[in-house]
């Protein structure tokens, strides 16, 4: 199974979405946006970054925790990944958001 976006409203009206993986795992999530239309515009801005490994931003926790955020042209971060247990695990995040995002339908739920 592919991956997909889901496109969601959250409780206060805003909307946001998550990249999963094929076995449905979140792999990126994006901040909150004022409207469906500014959404859509994130997620045709993961598909268009994704692949760019230098849009990629490794970071820590203040807990030590490797995670990673995808940052489109103008340096403004589109998404975020979960906290990984190690470098390892963060890297295979980075590279399934890179197989996965640029062909990801996207589904509203």
């Amino acid at each position: 199974m592919a991956g997909k976006f889901e496109l969601k409203v959250s409780k206060n009206g805003k909307y946001y979405f998550n990249l999963l993986a094929g076995n449905g795992q979140i792999i990126l999530q994006s901040e909150m946006y004022e409207s469906k239309s500014a959404a859509e515009n994130g997620i045709a801005s993961v598909k268009k970054n994704a692949a760019d490994d230098a849009r990629y931003s490794r970071e820590e926790s203040k807990k030590g925790e490797p995670y990673f955020t995808l940052k489109a042209a103008n340096h403004q971060v589109i998404g975020k990944s979960e906290m990984y247990s190690s470098k390892a695990s963060m890297e295979n995040g980075v590279e399934s958001v890179k197989k996965n995002a640029p062909d990801a339908p996207v589904v509203e739920v």
